[in-house]
């Protein structure tokens, strides 16, 4: 057989491949038999394998409620939000900083971009308590007083959130995204920047019409990858920034936040693990549609 021969011939590479391999069994795929647990009334006396089976009921329970309802609407509709801001916001800093001519003021400004991606949630939670405080915070002492208007209790005030979280995150997120961006920019030939130059195109035009298509194939991989996770949220975000107000639940509260609550409220590890095996089937068919629409456009620009 082909495999024999192939493992035959390449069995140094096989070698090589079995840490990598033994660690994605063990941490990937072994750990896929908690899925049972979505079917499954357990017991913790007798064990997961040996509880009883209850089919759907936990399936049931949780698209009964209007829980489910809203936290995937919120989960689809966050995630959409910062699939456009993580892609248009770190394409545009990356191409400004690739223009930039002083390229050590490039590299300045790159840095101060990143800094924000290592703060944990839980400090980001702090930096938005500090603006957001209803006596101290900058925003009602500063802001406000100096347009005369009253302190508003922004932690109550459910509307403003939608607007606040996506802020938020694209602040945290988008020097990571701009430097990935901006090393495939840097890749580029300098022959299609020159013969524009000759031709008399302006900087725009440039950016238009060589770097924007340059970028279209890493923009699409980089869309899909996050299309794969729209409906995972980032728990520290709309877990540790909201600082677990109630008023704000209807908008703020997400699968991942749902799961989280459900099982230290209820104790209820069925219904935790339903919710997270509808959230990932969710986004496995996600990525495959996907990913099968860019391959009908074009193949050449697909994931796979």
């Amino acid at each position: 057989m082909a495999l024999v021969r192939n493992m035959k011939k390449y069995w140094v590479f096989y070698v090589m491949m079995l840490p990598g391999a033994a660690f994605l069994i063990l941490n990937n795929y072994i750990p896929m038999l908690g899925v049972l647990i979505a079917f499954k009334s357990v017991n913790y006396e007798i064990g997961m394998l040996k509880s009883p089976w209850v089919g759907l009921d936990n399936f049931q329970y949780l698209f009964k409620t209007t829980d489910a309802w809203i936290i995937t609407r919120n989960t689809i509709l966050y995630n959409a939000a910062f699939i456009v801001l993580n892609l248009v916001v770190p394409v545009a800093f990356a191409i400004f900083l690739n223009e930039m001519r002083n390229k050590f003021f490039a590299k300045v400004h790159q840095t101060i971009l990143f800094l924000p991606y290592f703060l944990s949630m839980v400090v980001v939670s702090y930096l938005v308590y500090g603006f957001l405080h209803d006596t101290h915070g900058f925003v009602n002492t500063t802001v406000m007083k100096s347009f005369g208007l009253e302190p508003v209790q922004w932690y109550f005030q459910k509307e403003v959130w939608p607007y606040l979280l996506p802020l938020v995150n694209t602040w945290k997120n988008v020097g990571y995204y701009a430097v990935i961006y901006l090393a495939a920019v840097i890749g580029f030939d300098d022959e299609y920047y020159e013969a524009a130059t000759i031709d008399g195109a302006s900087k725009w035009q440039q950016i238009k019409s060589i770097t924007i298509p340059l970028l279209v194939p890493m923009m699409i991989i980089m869309t899909l990858l996050q299309i794969g996770r729209i409906f995972y949220a980032d728990f520290g975000l709309f877990f540790q920034v909201p600082r677990e107000s109630g008023p704000l639940f209807p908008v703020t509260n997400v699968i991942d936040t749902y799961v989280y609550r459900t099982f230290i409220a209820l104790g209820d590890v069925g219904l935790s693990s339903a919710a997270g095996l509808y959230q990932s089937i969710c986004g496995f068919i996600l990525v495959f549609v996907s990913n099968w629409v860019v391959r009908r456009i074009d193949k050449d620009k697909a994931l796979f």
